[in-house]
């Protein structure tokens, strides 16, 4: 059987190690998809550079649609980024007939609808394991391996620039500013690093991970995102005095009011495997109704593992080409006339424990004043430890029962504007991932 012919778009780290893995494992491979898979054009803007990498039998073009327009070319695989020149490089290449492989989280989190949708239509494959998780086969897991289960709830640490920051406030005392200018140094972050510490990385691919679990559309503008920036190094030693461990998490979950779609930092019991995750290591959780909690941990960046992703989704499309398009995997698990439109729940009805921190002065009454405004708005203290700071001023952090998010918001409203509040409160949620 003739190969499979396949245009990269993009030559940087990930195309790159796109290109080293499917010439290294050439053979293992071939024999695992039952053809060879072989690049015949690329796009990349260092054309020199590249031409001597891939040698003179492959196309090196700065022009991208070269590419997407190659006559032999049947397998598109985009690793530009963004969500500008490469959705119109994807929707060409769909156009034109041409399956599709991305690593692109920001293009499926925005546009995938878009996407899937004239993939659908045109009887094309869309595959996008390499946008979550990096080498952790996530996508794979959720919607190939727990088809039988109705999934309860996912949480995952999905972006590993700021674990490995949270990482190190923890292990060596450093605060935030340190430990990002440690992880800018290393290379696990960027010069501009806003797009992880912010959390709009991780809300990307909760995004895609959610329309997975629950076979909704994908609906990026609807998470909530809170990034990592505001985190002192006394609120890291705090949780771990508590019995808990910071860390960023992408959170969905079904409930009776709709589905829950939430990025920000959380504490989470020392006891639970999701806080051992350490340095720039990513996990998932699943909960599924039938195979209860699954873990899924590896490295969710980086040359090699990012291309192992992309080229397991070659091999599964190289696989189907033939098939009849109705009887492949649909993009997002469910069948496209299935998908559901159960609503994400607002913030402000998502049912969460807190942990709150504040500067106060240290005086009789003080705590008696706080515990009122918590229980008019029904939130009940589950424990609670003061720390002196200064001669005239105190630290209380709380930890609460669960509450509603908008009756918490309400009473920090309220709280914030008592005469003896001395700073910002400090609210972060817990989860005890049961």
């Amino acid at each position: 059987m003739s190969p499979v012919k396949v245009g990269l778009l993009g030559f940087g780290v990930v195309g790159g190690g796109t290109f080293k893995v499917l010439a290294q494992n050439a053979e293992e491979i071939a024999r695992r998809a039952g053809r060879k898979i072989e690049v015949v054009a690329v796009g990349a803007l260092n054309v020199d550079t590249v031409r001597e990498l891939v040698g003179d039998n492959v196309l090196v073009t700065s022009d991208a649609y070269e590419v997407v327009r190659h006559p032999e070319v049947d397998i598109v695989v985009e690793l530009i980024g963004g969500d500008t020149i490469a959705r119109e490089l994807v929707n060409e290449a769909i156009a034109r007939g041409k399956h599709v492989v991305t690593a692109n989280k920001a293009l499926l989190a925005k546009h995938g609808n878009e996407i899937f949708a004239a993939a659908h239509d045109k009887g094309l494959m869309v595959a996008f394991e390499a946008a979550v998780a990096g080498g952790i086969p996530i996508v794979k897991a959720i919607r190939e391996g727990l088809t039988a289960n109705r999934i309860q709830w996912l949480a995952g640490i999905i972006n590993g620039t700021t674990n490995y920051i949270l990482s190190e406030m923890r292990f060596k005392g450093l605060s935030f500013n340190e430990a990002l200018a440690d992880a800018q140094r290393l290379g696990y972050a960027e010069a501009d690093p806003t797009f992880d510490i912010e959390g709009v990385d991780a809300a990307h691919k909760l995004s895609l991970l959610a329309s997975l679990a629950f076979g909704i559309p994908v609906q990026f503008s609807k998470v909530h995102i809170e990034g990592i920036t505001g985190l002192a190094k006394e609120d890291i030693a705090h949780a771990e005095r508590l019995g808990y461990r910071i860390k960023l998490l992408g959170i969905t979950r079904r409930c009776d009011q709709g589905i829950e779609l939430r990025v920000h930092p959380t504490l989470i019991p020392v006891e639970r495997l999701l806080s051992s995750v350490e340095g720039a290591m990513n996990a998932v959780q699943v909960n599924g109704d039938m195979v209860g909690p699954t873990l899924y941990y590896g490295q969710g960046a980086g040359e090699l593992p990012t291309a192992s992703a992309v080229v397991a989704d070659l091999v599964d499309v190289t696989r189907l080409l033939l098939a009849d398009p109705g009887h492949r995997v649909p993009h997002l698990a469910f069948q496209p006339g299935a998908m559901a439109d159960t609503p994400i729940l607002s913030m402000d009805d998502v049912i969460s424990s807190y942990y709150l921190r504040l500067r106060v002065d240290d005086r009789p009454g003080v705590l008696a004043d706080l515990a009122r405004v918590l229980a008019n708005h029904q939130i009940s203290i589950g424990s609670m430890f003061q720390e002196p700071h200064g001669p005239a001023d105190a630290d209380i952090i709380f930890l609460s029962h669960e509450a509603r998010e908008g009756n918490v918001n309400r009473a920090l409203e309220e709280i914030q504007a008592l005469p003896f509040v001395k700073s910002h409160v400090t609210r972060l949620r817990v989860e005890s991932l049961l």
